[in-house]
């Protein structure tokens, strides 16, 4: 009987601009068990811990490509467009992005529920 041992834990993945906090087993691109795969960026990984197929991972985060940030893959947080990109960052250089960018990041602003927007409150709505 074949027993296979579990990648050791590298350390904690911490997103900088939402909180995000887990541990990973890897980082970068061609994460253990994987022939066949190979990330397009250096990335944050752990062993899906939804199913019991040791070869399945889940990708975490990465590095914003301009500023440096640990940014998780969530949509508020950051983009993949040839690199990754934090939000903020896009937002400073969005006239640098196709539009394809710039409309699915308004799809996104407009998408959310008003009261989940930063900046809202209901003394604002009330003028």
């Amino acid at each position: 009987m074949e027993s296979r041992k579990e990648p050791p834990l590298q350390g904690t993945f911490k997103c900088e601009l939402c909180g995000l906090h887990v541990p990973y087993s890897y980082y970068g691109q061609k994460p253990p068990n994987t022939y066949s795969v190979t990330l397009l960026e250096d990335s944050y990984v752990m062993r899906d811990p939804f199913t019991s197929d040791k070869d399945k991972f889940l990708i975490l985060g990465s590095e914003c490509s301009l500023c440096r940030k640990r940014v998780c893959v969530g949509t508020d947080c950051s983009l993949f467009y040839t690199k990754r990109f934090c939000l903020p960052c896009i937002n400073s250089h969005l006239e640098e992005f196709p539009l394809e960018i710039k409309q699915d990041l308004e799809k996104r602003t407009h998408s959310k529920p008003q009261s989940s927007r930063k900046g809202d409150s209901k003394a604002a709505k009330k003028k």
